[in-house]
């Protein structure tokens, strides 16, 4: 994970993370880590697989800022926090859409 000029955090996989570095830093690779320099190495982990890379790189790239941030500080207790957070707006929210279409009337029969 980057943190960018801006403040902004971007999220990525590689499989050569001294060469990625470095190509970003020359600017090297065209889009929004070229368009938000510099850029700073804030987190990075190692994955038995590209495929597992990627799965984490999606997973995070949709967490809130506030569960990235605590994820740089290797604050798990946070991270499991904000999860917990989400999952209860994401049930909470479910449960509205249920009762929404549960309680909607009934169309008018048409005639015809």
């Amino acid at each position: 994970m980057l943190h960018c000029n801006g403040g902004a955090f971007y999220v990525g996989h590689t499989d050569d993370l001294e060469r990625r570095m470095a190509q970003h830093e020359r600017g090297e690779t065209p889009g929004f880590v070229r368009d938000h320099m510099p850029v700073k190495l804030v987190w990075s982990e190692s994955f038995s697989s590209r495929e597992e890379a990627l799965v984490a790189e999606r997973r995070i790239k949709g967490w809130s800022r506030a569960k990235k941030m605590a994820l740089i500080r290797s604050d798990w207790d946070e991270v499991s926090r904000l999860s917990r957070v989400k999952e209860k707006a994401g049930l909470r929210q479910a449960q509205a859409e249920r009762e929404e279409i549960s309680f909607s009337p009934a169309p008018p029969p048409t005639s015809g």
